[in-house]
């Protein structure tokens, strides 16, 4: 994967936000989005090797569009700017879909990467089996929390949108209360690629991937 064009690419996209760009552009994005589905590609057998359960995810589905929805919204910029891919059995990308927690990753128009993996706002009820799966498991949540590994490839769980107060139907002196007043289960980490662009960005992505593999398996146990 050329990252210095992909990143310039974006950069320019994100200057340059119109369809007239785009168009001139496309022979361009053709060629970056072939090289990043290879990518994805090789990334989901790499993951399959300690994760079967994606080995089957479509490389197609798992890329996420470029284009905008703008029906509802009102920043009426036409592109993302950033590449993207979502990771999990069957390629479906939401948990209402069936998806469950994900393996994600972006590169933005500022050359950063984001490495995610967990369930980012899952709906109400995928919510609260997660809550519950905490509270019924505490020992093990706690064992899988303090793994050396989880905690030294991310920087902790996303605080976005978190309670001030425990969620409706929870004790205030239930273990991990403070978990449970997450509303994303999701261990995240970035850093910039245009300091340092790894030699193989792939395995990059499976190492990081690996190592979030046992809070991937813990929430798949949420049921």
């Amino acid at each position: 994967m050329h990252i210095r064009d992909l990143t310039r690419f974006l950069a320019e996209l994100a200057e340059n936000n119109n369809r007239p760009w785009f168009v001139m552009n496309q022979p361009r994005y053709d060629i970056l989005r072939a090289e990043f589905l290879t990518l994805v590609t090789r990334l989901i057998d790499d993951l399959g090797r300690f994760d079967p359960a994606v080995v089957d995810c479509n490389p197609k589905k798992a890329l996420f569009r470029i284009n905008r929805d703008m029906r509802f919204a009102h920043d009426k910029r036409p592109y993302k700017t950033t590449f993207s891919a979502s990771i999990v059995p069957l390629g479906r990308k939401k948990p209402s879909e069936g998806g469950g927690p994900a393996y994600y990753f972006h590169i933005d128009a500022a050359g950063k990467l984001l490495l995610a993996a967990g369930e980012y706002m899952p709906p109400a009820d995928r919510l609260r089996a997660i809550r519950n799966h905490i509270v019924a498991d505490a020992a093990g949540f706690t064992k899988l929390m303090n793994t050396r590994k989880l905690r030294a490839g991310f920087d902790g769980l996303l605080q976005e949108g978190k309670l001030s107060r425990p969620p409706k139907g929870f004790d205030p002196d239930a273990p991990h209360i403070d978990y449970l007043k997450l509303k994303s289960f999701i261990v995240v980490r970035e850093h910039s690629l245009t300091e340092q662009i790894p030699d193989d960005l792939g395995a990059e992505l499976a190492l990081g991937f690996k190592a979030a593999y046992p809070f991937v398996s813990w929430l798949r146990g949420a049921t």
